[in-house]
This record gives structure tokens, sequence and C-alpha cells, in this order.
């Protein structure tokens, strides 16, 4: 079945099985061994998505923080068909030494993706790793390598590219609906706040020199573990947060590779007193031929679209697209021709779990599923995923080289081929950045 004719199948694609409703390609299949990194948030999303799907068995969790990982374990037991609780680890290295699962799923924070996704890859083992998959970009370089190198099946949890709305979004791009598309505007608004500090002592369930690893290290705070994603210590602002995810839904839209040219400018503008150090307001441009990409982010004030705060506009000379989480319109040049809107599918009759889950974006639980079939799809061919490595890498290394851009106030000029920047040294020691002992900093040439 082709991609576009399983995605539209929607429920009327899956068959029930003997005590689960997975997914008909999926039922027959020996259950996979599966291990998670990662047991805050989106790891446990990406993990009961994949239980809901596909007969797995969960063996084997790991968490630096143990009281997450009790629960998360818990959890496992509860919802999986053997209701066996799995294995618990604090390291992803011990978890990983048995060389005994055959997929695992990567949800920690950004700072720690690269070192387990390329272990994992060592020890045999197919990936789920989620964006951006690195917070530089040489950590990207030496996952992609990895995953070739070990001959891996990776996926990146970048999954607009599995949201069935979307899909058909896509489409009509693909059929040149839109004309020639000269502009593209891709934006995230609101969601923004001073975060203040109050330090406390490291919880006993926690282990936080290890939850820091190679990352420059901060005092504890419980409200740096919460949202590390407002510290670029241990992200990549709010570019590598939202910015990836609608830049690599536009890149997939047109088939694009790496942009020329990224200029990048903004900082902490209007949100102030707090120790976050994102930028509250930033824009992005990535240069293409006959095409500028531009990002928008502003963390306060209103949006200029109701009805799209996260999201991207497509400008061609045919027709407009509008594209985000929650829906597209396509608005086409002609008088005549009818305007198109689609809304995001929800699954909750086929998977009532989604209805109570505490913390699940039900509009996205549908294209984290069908993100996954994608993977499981691939590992029994053996081929490239939608949002395989390297793509991920791309999309991931655009958002920290318009980081780098802003850092240095200046346009950076990219060789997609010797991946670094061009005539600027100062820029390219900015793609590796120190890595805390004792943690090593991965290469190309060691993974």
């Amino acid at each position: 079945m082709k991609r576009r004719e399983f995605l539209t199948a929607g429920a009327a694609g899956l068959a029930m099985a003997a005590s689960r409703n997975y997914a008909a390609e999926f039922a027959d299949r020996p259950p996979l061994r599966v291990g998670l990194i990662g047991c805050g948030w989106y790891g446990k999303v990406d993990l009961f998505r994949l239980i809901q799907i596909a007969p797995v068995e969960v063996v084997s969790v790991c968490d630096v923080d143990r009281k997450l990982l009790e629960e998360c374990a818990n959890l496992c037991a509860q919802r999986q068909v053997s209701k066996k609780k799995p294995q618990m680890f604090t390291d992803y290295r011990k978890m990983l030494a048995p060389k005994e699962l055959d997929l695992v799923l990567i949800g920690t924070p950004d700072h720690w993706h690269a070192l387990p996704m390329i272990e994992a890859a060592r020890a045999g083992c197919d990936i789920y790793v989620q964006k951006p998959i690195s917070v530089d970009v040489v950590e990207g370089q030496a996952m992609v390598a990895a995953a070739r190198k070990y001959k891996r099946v990776v996926q990146v949890g970048t999954q607009r590219r599995s949201t069935p709305h979307l899909v058909e979004a896509r489409d009509i791009v693909q059929q040149g609906k839109l004309g020639t598309i000269g502009h593209v505007e891709v934006f995230s608004y609101g969601g923004g706040r001073p975060l203040i500090l109050k330090p406390s002592p490291v919880p006993e369930t926690l282990d936080w020199d290890f939850w820091v690893g190679p990352a420059p290290y901060m005092d504890y705070a419980p409200e740096i573990q919460r949202s590390w994603r407002s510290f670029m210590a241990y992200g990549n602002g709010t570019i590598g947060d939202m910015g990836i995810h609608m830049l690599d839904m536009v890149r997939w839209f047109m088939n694009l590779g790496w942009p020329k040219r990224i200029s990048s400018f903004g900082g902490i503008r209007a949100l102030k007193g707090g120790a976050n150090d994102i930028a509250d307001d930033q824009t992005a441009m990535f240069e293409y031929d006959d095409l500028t990409v531009v990002w928008k982010h502003r963390r306060f004030g209103s949006r200029p679209d109701p009805d799209y705060d996260w999201g991207a506009i497509l400008y061609g000379t045919q027709g407009t697209l509008k594209a985000g989480v929650f829906a597209y319109d396509f608005i086409p040049a002609g008088k005549n021709e009818p305007k198109i809107h689609r809304d995001v599918t929800y699954e909750l009759e086929q998977y009532p779990e989604d209805k109570t889950e505490p913390r699940l974006e039900r509009h996205t639980a549908p294209a984290v599923r069908y993100q996954l079939k994608d993977l499981l799809n691939n590992m029994q061919t053996r081929g490239r995923p939608v949002a395989d490595i390297e793509e991920g890498h791309i999309s991931s290394a655009c958002c920290i080289l318009a980081n780098i851009s802003m850092k240095l106030g200046r346009t950076l000029t990219w060789d997609a081929q010797k991946q670094m920047v061009v005539a600027d040294e100062e820029a390219n020691r900015l793609l590796r950045r120190p890595y805390r002992k004792p943690w090593i900093h991965p290469e190309v040439n060691n993974v």
C-alpha cells in the first residue's frame, strides 16, 4: 500500500486483533522488544502510541529521575498486553549493553539525544528519536554517520510528515496547484513568560549531575527540569522547539534540501527579568534558489491570524496555502475556484486512551501513530522512513545555524557538501559546542 493510501484510509484501514485495536499490517507480527530512554512527557506519548498500534513488549525503561522512571514502568505494566513491568535503568548505557532490544525510543531533553542515539545504533537497535535531533551541528552529523555505519532505521519525531490533513496539503503543493511558490512564512506566536528560578535541594530521586550530562552546568531548580526548553544550555530556543516542525514540514512539502544562506536576528525584547535566556522575538531567513523561507516567532502579543498561531503560509502565483497542526486552507487565486479547508483528524473512538491520558495533545496523537507506523514498516523493509535521520539533521541544523547567525550578527553561507560555513572560522567553531567532562563529544569518524 502506498503511503498516501495508507494515511487516508483512516479508521477503515484498522482491524481488530485478539485483544488490541492493532493496525492490520502489524497484528500478526511477532512482538518487538522495545526500550525507552527518557520517561518524561513526550517519551511516554511516543511509547504509549506505539503500544496502541503494534504488538510490542516494553522490556526496559531508563531515566535519571527515579520518580518518573517508576511512574512510567507502572504505566507500561498497565498498558501492555503482557502486563509485565519493564526493567528500570538510570544509565542508558547499562540498558543498551545486553543488545537485546529491537527498537529504542529516545524522549530525553535535547542535550541528551545524540549520545544515547549513537549508543543505541551501536547496540543494533532501530531508533525513534525526538526532534531536534541535536543541540549542535556536529552532533547531528555524527548521528547520521552512526545510522548509516550500523545500518539502522532511524525515524525522527517531526510528525507533521505523518499528519493526515497535512499529507493532503502536501498533495496540493506537489500537484502544482499553487503555481510558482516564491515566498514562505513559517511562524509561532505566544507561549512566553519570564521564568523565575527558585533554587532548592536536588530531590533524592534525581541524579542531577547525570541529567545535566555533557551540557553546561546549572544549579538545580525545579523550573529548569520542567522548563528546560527555556534555556539554551539544554535546547535550541523556540526556533529549535517549534520552528523545526514547521520548517521541516515546508521542506517536505516542497522537496527542499539545505538552504544556501541563513541569517537571523532577535533576542529578549519584551519578556525581561527572568532566568530564561531564549529569544522571545526572532526572525530567520533560509535562502534557496528563487525562494526565501522566513521564520518568525514572537512569544508575546497577539497573532496576526487568529486561526493560525503556529504553522506556515506558502505564497504561489496560483494560490496560497495556510497549514498548521489543526487545519489547512487552500485559497486559489482564481475567483471561480473553490477554497479547500480541512481540519485535523482525531481518533478518540478508535483509541479511547487518548481521551484520558494526562498532557496528551489529542490532535497530535494520530500523527504520532502514523509516524510510528511508517517506522515499523521500514524496519521490515530496511528502507528510509519519511522522517529519516538525515532529514531530521537538515531541519535541526538549519535552526541551530539560525541561532549561530543571530549570535554572530551576520549571514552564514552554508556548504552542504563540506558540512561547514563558508569562509567563517568563528561560525565553524560554533558547530561543535564544548562537552562537560567526562562526556566526550561524538565525531563523524568515531561513532
